[in-house]
């Protein structure tokens, strides 16, 4: 049969087949997406006689702690992002954008009581390989709430090479979006369960940061950060992670280079399908997220006028990372159905959505099971705040329930 099209017909209707394709398998991918439970509590305060009972009914929803963590090596990835320094107002860090020392113990206390053999509390300090006990205490946190939280408990910096004598090669099993595996500290591998505690937080360059988020932190400055060795990874963290960001430098060269060094360097392109090459290659077991009281407007204080202190009272928690964090989305106000263009990712393209496309779980809230509090009685509209700031001078800094 003779075909009369032109090439601009041609090129439209071939345009329209390929979308149509792409759209086919986007829309399998989220089909066939995982999806898990999603416990939600409200809780209005850090006290223990609040807070534990939360957690603890929030784990037995999740079908109980011990199932997941008797007899073993759990490491838990906490949120203390920017120096101690930083502060919002007179506000205390964990009331705004550290993960709470409470939660922190609260967490595991019960994974002590479940049974865990040997619990460590991992994060990549801003630019320093002082032991993390030393960060927080700059922080006005006493160590030993958290390390006396159960037996067995330690802190390590996996912001450099630390306690082993060669760094962990964690490979992405989907080929990665931007890395096809990571060099990272040793105890990211060598654990039997893997948690995030998060903050509930919108975030300049992500839009949100959550659970999955959290674990941008993974990468060590050694080798991912500005300060990072060229051939071998630097002895010790300098500065912050703008090779990943920006792209403007290669890791160490003994460990995997990005995949294609000409794709978009613009960091919201980067970061969200770095997140989720870390995501894939370390999974996440348990996913916490602190939503009790949190900032609104940014990921820090350094975003200045644009945040302001928030009280929530709310915790979320899941088996799932993809799903807990399309519930917090949706407890802050927005849709985690969102991409580029939409709140809030305005700037930036969607984790979750990037997460869904390779079957790492769903955020479509339809197919998820929300447990505990429903969430039109929890939710707190960072959405709206974030229109008010835009049309009204920012307040004065504090809590604003």
């Amino acid at each position: 049969m003779p075909c009369n099209y032109t090439r601009r017909q041609w090129m439209i209707h071939a345009g329209a087949a390929v979308s149509s394709a792409y759209l086919a398998g986007s829309n399998l991918a989220r089909a066939a997406a995982p999806t898990a439970p999603v416990a939600v509590a409200k809780c209005k305060t850090y006290d223990s006689a609040e807070l534990l009972p939360t957690m603890q009914k929030m784990f037995d929803q999740l079908g109980g702690l011990e199932r997941l963590v008797r007899n073993k090596t759990v490491a838990i990835k906490i949120n203390l992002t920017g120096a101690p320094t930083y502060r919002l107002g007179y506000l205390p860090l964990e009331d705004t954008h550290y993960t709470h020392p409470q939660v922190i113990a609260a967490a595991i206390h019960l994974m002590g009581k479940a049974g865990a053999r040997r619990i460590r509390i991992l994060e990549s300090p801003w630019s320093t390989a002082a032991p993390v006990e030393e960060y927080i205490l700059q922080a006005n946190w006493e160590p030993r709430d958290i390390l006396n939280a159960a037996a067995n408990v330690e802190f390590e910096n996996t912001n450099y090479l630390g306690r082993a004598k060669k760094y962990s090669r964690m490979v992405v099993p989907h080929g990665g979006l931007m890395f096809p595996a990571f060099d990272l500290n040793h105890s990211y591998e060598d654990c039997d369960v893997f948690v995030s505690i998060a903050k509930m937080k919108e975030h300049a360059t992500a839009g949100i940061t959550l659970s999955m988020k959290n674990c941008f932190g993974l990468t060590p400055c050694t080798i991912y950060g500005s300060g990072a060795g060229v051939d071998e990874p630097s002895l010790i963290p300098k500065g912050g992670r703008s090779l990943v960001h920006a792209g403007n430098r290669q890791p160490s060269k003994s460990a995997p280079p990005e995949k294609d060094p000409k794709t978009p360097r613009e960091d919201t392109w980067r970061v969200p399908r770095t997140v989720v090459d870390l995501v894939s290659a370390r999974p996440i077991h348990l996913a916490i997220v602190d939503g009790i009281k949190t900032m609104a407007g940014g990921e820090g204080p350094w975003m200045r006028e644009e945040v302001r202190g928030v009280a929530p009272g709310v915790i979320v928690a899941g088996t799932n990372p993809v799903t807990t964090d399309a519930v917090s989305m949706a407890l802050m106000g927005f849709d985690p159905m969102a991409d580029r263009g939409t709140p809030p990712f305005e700037r930036c393209d969607s984790t979750l959505r990037l997460a869904e496309d390779v079957g790492l779980g769903t955020r479509d809230l339809t197919r998820i099971e929300v447990i505990g509090t429903p969430i039109a009685q929890a939710m707190f509209d960072f959405a709206a705040i974030r229109k008010q700031r835009h049309s009204a001078p920012p307040p004065p800094m504090g809590i604003r329930g």
